[in-house]
């Protein structure tokens, strides 16, 4: 079995339905909630670089202290971001999934798809009913 990890809110509809997705592929994945345990600064920056995009792109605004902190504000350096993503791990963007295919932020949830190592999947119902249709396209 292809080893996946999740850092996960179990709070966060997106990340549940992304959960749902990996397991629907007959996955079952290492679960991080991140908020509980969150990543090392060496693992943060590991995974914002297997991303791809900078750390300003993996901070999360809503329901979190970044108004309050003035995140906003184009000063802040990455380094300085990803310090602020520590002290406050709610601030870290979820989920962020890595498997063999790849490492992203998979909002929303079927951008998963992408990344599993299976075959073409059956189509998936989310926790609001929308269906969920896998193209069978894969990183790779």
């Amino acid at each position: 079995m292809p080893s996946i990890t999740i850092f996960h809110n179990p709070a966060c509809g997106t990340s549940r339905n992304t959960l749902a997705l990996v397991r629907h592929a007959g996955i079952e994945p290492t679960i991080v909630e991140y908020l509980k345990t969150p990543p090392s600064r060496e693992r943060l920056k590991g995974l914002i670089a297997a991303i791809g995009l900078p750390p300003r792109a993996i901070l999360r605004e809503k329901g979190t202290p970044y108004a309050d902190l003035r995140l906003g504000d184009s000063h802040w350096t990455d380094e300085q971001l990803i310090d602020f993503m520590l002290a406050h791990p709610i601030l870290i963007n979820r989920p962020i999934v890595e498997t063999p295919l790849g490492t992203a932020l998979c909002r929303p949830s079927e951008a998963v798809l992408e990344l599993l190592p299976v075959a073409q999947l059956p189509v998936f119902t989310k926790e609001d009913g929308e269906q969920v249709i896998d193209s069978g396209r894969r990183r790779g």
